[in-house]
């Protein structure tokens, strides 16, 4: 008996204390190799989830297909995957969405870092969802450390309406949320509407009584755009032009069967034009 209360490796506590290194390293595993797919899913830009992601589909969904191949390469990672609870297995869907998130986070802390406090620009844009909700983006613009200037996006908030007034407190908030002043801005990027654009009421005018210097540049691509519509109405042929185009775009881009016949007609009239330069080669 003595013995058995020397030998304190033995104790029912020195046990738990094992069992819970044990359990907190198998935990650790299967995290990490959750945050291994996640990231590379979101770094390519792929949907997490499928449509039918129980064990007897065969295709369950990038994420659960991934993490099984990457479990499948590593013993370790398969051997707590296989082992683990059924209420601790870390790739449920909410699991995901944490994941997800921690990592969009921990972009926005590095693009702020990266920011360093400087001034920046603005370029803003709003549009309805599926759901018919309206959402307005946010992306920043500036000059970092090693003198690259770098767009960023920053985040994505559903607006109540799209007032200049509502899209500037969701600005002024979201720069808040991030511990960015908003007298910091030294631009701002808008299209053409008259919410983002007006000269009394417009979103450029309210952040510029605020800062009067974000100064306003018109979106280069709207620029273009109305540039060309402009040019369309006043000349004919280029209105004809574009007619063509958009009938051509709407046929071919409507049927697989049309892509072939173009796509084979190309290849033809390729195969012509070569035979006609090894022709005049060969002539020479």
């Amino acid at each position: 008996m003595m013995l058995d209360l020397d030998n304190q490796a033995q104790y029912i506590l020195a046990s738990f204390d094992k069992q819970s290194e044990k359990t907190k390293n198998e935990y650790r595993v299967r995290l990490n190799a959750s945050i291994d797919v996640a990231r590379y899913l979101l770094k390519e830009g792929l949907p997490f989830r499928g449509h039918d992601e129980s064990e007897t589909f065969t295709r369950r969904g990038n994420f659960l297909d991934l993490l099984k191949w990457y479990a499948d390469r590593k013993e370790d990672v398969k051997k707590v995957l296989e082992n683990a609870p059924q209420n601790d297995i870390m790739f449920c869907p909410n699991v995901q969405k944490d994941i997800v998130n921690c990592c969009a986070k921990e972009t926005l802390k590095a693009v702020v870092e990266d920011l360093n406090g400087d001034y920046f620009g603005i370029l803003v844009d709003e549009s309805k969802d599926v759901f018919h909700k309206e959402q307005m983006i946010l992306v920043l613009r500036y000059v970092n450390k090693e003198g690259r200037l770098i767009e960023r996006f920053l985040s994505v908030v559903h607006v109540k309406d799209t007032s200049a007034r509502s899209l500037k407190d969701a600005i002024c908030s979201l720069l808040l949320e991030h511990n960015l002043s908003s007298s910091h801005i030294r631009g701002q990027g808008y299209d053409g509407a008259s919410t983002m654009q007006g000269e009394f009421n417009g979103l450029k005018i309210l952040i510029m009584k605020d800062t009067p210097s974000a100064y306003s540049v018109h979106c280069f691509a709207h620029q273009l755009q109305l540039t060309l519509v402009a040019v369309a109405k006043k000349h004919h042929e280029v209105d004809q032009f574009f007619d063509i185009l958009a009938n051509i775009l709407n046929i071919v881009g409507g049927f697989f069967k049309h892509r072939e016949m173009l796509r084979d007609d190309q290849i033809k009239k390729l195969e012509e034009l070569l035979m006609l330069v090894k022709f005049i080669q060969e002539a020479d």
